[in-house]
């Protein structure tokens, strides 16, 4: 680290961890700065949701540790992680099915106001359009934004969002691009995002770590010669 630079919300040295006795994870290692905004890429099965469930404590690291805002939670509960301010919206089962809209963006806070999600309802007015609606009957990309909104009104210092643009539209994509640049930017909140839309990681992330087979097998920040980076090394 750079003398003078803040301390990482978030430290990851050397973790691994994976599914039953299947290790998924091998050795990865990240350091995430306060505003910084980290992307996770790859191909379809090589480990990117495993990675970030071992980091929202919820699969249990078999070795490495992690360290968020200083503290050692390497084997920390997932609510423990998320008392301290980590936020984690899942690719899977990402909202309450039988629940309004309303209901599912209030239903953790003993305040049931939705005040929290004014700038977020102005970017996705849908949602402010069915709140009485049940979240079951929204379409795919509609209940990603949903959780995605969810995510970034809660009072946290990291977010993690696994694959927020899956089935979303364009026009959404770069609202929802704006949204985490904003919090970012404003907030100094920390993200980090598993992602394969590449022209949503060139556009947001300011460093990017390329996951081959369980493995980090590029880590760099972000440039011109991203894509042509992290395409040469999707060949291999």
């Amino acid at each position: 680290m750079n003398a003078g630079a803040p301390a990482p919300v978030l430290s990851i040295d050397a973790l691994s961890g994976g599914h039953g006795d299947i290790t998924v994870i091998h050795r990865f290692s990240a350091a995430v700065a306060p505003g910084e905004l980290a992307f996770v890429t790859g191909r379809n099965g090589v480990g990117k949701s495993t990675l970030v469930k071992l980091v929202a404590g919820h699969l249990p690291a078999r070795a490495g540790r992690l360290t968020f805002r200083g503290e050692d939670l390497t084997a920390a509960p997932g609510h423990r992680r998320r008392r301290l301010g980590l936020g984690y919206a899942p690719q899977e089962g990402i909202v309450f099915d039988e629940l309004t809209v309303a209901e599912n963006l209030t239903l953790q806070y003993a305040n049931r106001s939705l005040d929290r999600y004014e700038a977020l309802f102005a970017r996705f007015a849908f949602l402010a359009d069915r709140l009485g609606q049940r979240a079951g009957t929204l379409s795919g990309g509609e209940k990603k934004i949903l959780s995605f909104c969810r995510a970034l009104a809660e009072d946290t210092v990291l977010v993690i969002l696994d694959e927020p643009s899956e089935g979303v539209q364009a026009e959404n994509i770069a609202r929802m691009a704006a949204a985490i640049r904003e919090a970012a930017a404003e907030g100094g909140r920390a993200f980090l995002v598993v992602e394969q839309n590449l022209n949503l990681v060139e556009e947001v992330a300011d460093r990017v770590y390329l996951l081959d087979r369980g493995a980090c097998v590029y880590d760099a920040p972000n440039g011109p010669d991203l894509r042509a980076a992290l395409l040469d090394r999707l060949r291999i």
